[in-house]
């Protein structure tokens, strides 16, 4: 029975290490976080060395880490920097929609930093097929497996200003959640 003592602690310690990483980075929490970095750099900051730690590959995680990167580069004054920190977004995003390519909330965090890329930098080439994906979900849910919560905030967030067409905005006005 002795023998079997460290192995229980072993076992004990990586189920506590995986709780607190799953909690750490709780879903609800990250789209609150995100948004608070969208307007606050100090909250960029904790958001972005939050994110910096993440190692799994979890598809939706690797998107917020993405975001995570890409706020960033709202925030530092260096053209340089500013690219590198969209580009290490880019490598991101598209690792999490390979893994997975139809889930909407990656494509709307996507389709959210790539909207705001200046377009002479020719860094944002998937914002008619993040905002196809997006519209899709929309039309199917609640089966589409995004909280009504979020698919309101995404709707939203592609009926302001110019992010769809009038036609886009019509067929989106039309979709009830």
């Amino acid at each position: 029975m002795l023998y079997k003592l460290p192995l229980i602690l072993l076992l004990l310690v990586a189920q506590l290490a995986l709780a607190d990483a799953k909690a750490r980075y709780n879903l609800s929490e990250l789209r609150n976080e995100y948004l608070e970095a969208s307007l606050d750099k100090a909250a960029a900051e904790q958001f972005n060395k939050k994110m910096a730690g993440y190692k799994g590959n979890d598809p939706l995680m690797l998107a917020y880490k993405a975001a995570s990167e890409a706020v960033m580069a709202k925030y530092v004054w260096n053209p340089y920097s500013k690219l590198k920190q969209v580009k290490t977004a880019a490598a991101l995003f598209e690792e999490a929609v390979q893994l997975d390519e139809k889930h909407p909330e990656i494509r709307f965090l996507r389709f959210t930093v790539e909207h705001y890329v200046p377009r002479y930098l020719n860094l944002s080439p998937n914002l008619e097929s993040d905002k196809r994906v997006m519209i899709n979900s929309l039309k199917a849910h609640p089966q589409s497996g995004v909280s009504t919560e979020f698919a309101r905030t995404m709707r939203d967030f592609l009926l302001s200003k110019d992010h769809c067409t009038e036609a886009e905005k019509e067929e989106i006005r039309r979709i009830r959640i």
